[in-house]
């Protein structure tokens, strides 16, 4: 594939991100050189023209990093766009897998997409692996279009935050052309569709149904694998992800997008604490009124009359109910920060939930497991931890006396006792101690000692 090809080709990438890629380009392909230190100048950051390899941490967990835009291949277009190459990122995932250190992956991605050519490869091999060793993606910027293709074929999806991005689903062909061009192409071809376009000339009409077809097509496999690995059907895809919107933390979760909002390090640690539990795929779960999309494709057009700047609350008297899809569109910016805020209040006591539920093992150790599956089951409070502990430790102590019990040697027989003789006097003792006496052929005093009554 030529350069030309890779960013005249199909895209799923934000189109502002694939306008401003091409304009880089432009100067390439009119034959100047691409000055790397002077882009890096104009940033005032490094080029990260380079794939990262992954790092383990505590408790087995590898954590591979993909940032910037996909591309096929490493080449000029990663060393110059900061990309990240499909077939680098899937080695490193390979080597992650065969590595006996390693117990869990996490994905954590920030890119807003890019070339859909190796996007279902890799993300049918990120399925695959998922499968053996569990695989989570993570996000603490972006995760748009081609990298949410990739990420929703792990287990699980999750966000740092309230304010970090997912979803872009869609699929775009960005074709300029300069009709005031000096010179004209010339071409000389065999096969009706063989030369669709000149770079000086727009799209015919049937130039344009056959891209769109293709458009169309590629867009059907994004949905569908979305719909295959979020345990959904593509309508439903259809209907509440993919209209090319990019959805922010809580509006991901209703969308069906992502799984919930956990920091990385929260992450690593939940999964070097017990990797099984992300065994199992996570289903998309959709919000009731969760953002529905009126169509698939392109974006519904607003005809709703401007909102206010500031917002008012209807009268009290008001008998029309207010509805969280009334109050969304009629307040928006007041929704938009209401929910910010009770995101943060939720992140703010699920971490301090967490960390009065691991205190209760302070000063009685042998619960840890048991703490750390309580701590992130995000519903378990301290008290009922401490109730959880004191019945396992109880269970502990009744388990070491039955053990200990199974261990003792068995009791002694104890004496035998004489029978009871009752209460005689000694005149019958000795009458009864001389009957024995001549029975037995002994004398009077082995005879009362025989009967007890002498020691």
């Amino acid at each position: 594939m030529t350069l030309l090809e890779l960013i005249t080709g199909v895209w799923a990438i934000e189109p502002d991100k694939l306008r401003e890629i091409q304009a880089i380009y432009a100067t390439h392909l009119r034959g100047e050189k691409i000055d790397i230190a002077a882009l890096e100048a104009r940033l005032g950051r490094p080029l990260a023209n380079e794939q990262q390899a992954y790092t383990v941490e505590p408790g087995g967990v590898a954590v591979l990093r993909m940032s910037g835009v996909i591309a096929p291949k490493a080449n000029l277009f990663m060393q110059v766009s900061g990309g990240l190459s499909t077939q680098m990122a899937t080695k490193q995932l390979e080597s992650a897998l065969a590595d006996q250190r390693v117990r869990s992956i996490v994905l954590a991605i920030d890119s807003p997409g890019g070339n859909v050519i190796g996007t279902p490869e890799m993300a049918a091999a990120v399925r695959e692996m998922a499968t053996i060793k569990p695989i989570i993606t993570h996000s603490d910027g972006t995760l748009g279009s081609a990298a949410y293709w990739i990420g929703s074929a792990a287990n699980a999806v999750y966000l740092s935050g309230p304010v970090v991005q997912a979803g872009s689903i869609g699929i775009v062909v960005d074709r300029s052309y300069n009709p005031a061009a000096s010179t004209r192409e010339e071409s000389i071809v065999a096969g009706r569709y063989k030369r669709l376009s000149r770079s000086n000339e727009p799209l015919s009409d049937e130039a344009r149904a056959i891209v769109q077809a293709d458009v169309d097509y590629v867009y059907s496999l994004f949905v569908d694998q979305v719909a295959a690995f979020r345990g959904t059907t593509s309508e439903k895809v259809l209907e509440r992800m993919a209209d090319g919107r990019v959805f922010r933390g809580q509006q991901a979760i209703d969308a069906g997008l992502v799984d919930g909002v956990l920091t990385l390090d929260a992450l690593v640690e939940s999964m070097a604490t017990d990797p099984a539990q992300y065994a199992n795929r996570r289903k998309a779960v959709f919000a009731v009124a969760a953002f529905p999309s009126p169509s698939a494709g392109a974006a519904p057009k607003d005809n709703h009359p401007p909102r206010e700047k500031e917002p008012v609350m209807p009268e009290a008297d008001n008998k029309t109910p207010i509805t969280r899809a009334s109050f969304e569109q009629d307040h928006a910016p007041l929704f938009a920060q209401l929910r910010g805020e009770f995101t943060a209040l939720g992140a703010t006591q699920e971490r301090e939930r967490i960390q009065a539920v691991l205190a209760v093992g302070e000063g009685l150790p042998g619960h840890e497991k048991l703490l750390a599956t309580l701590a992130f089951d995000g519903k378990t409070t301290a008290a009922d931890a401490s109730m959880a502990v004191l019945a396992a430790e109880k269970q502990q102590r009744a388990a070491a006396a039955n053990a200990h019990a199974a261990d003792a040697p068995p009791a002694a027989k104890p004496s035998a006792t004489p029978p009871d003789q009752g209460a005689k006097t000694k005149e019958q003792q000795v009458a009864e101690a001389q009957a024995h006496a001549k029975t037995k052929g002994i004398d009077l005093v082995a005879a009362l000692k025989e009967l007890g009554f002498a020691s």
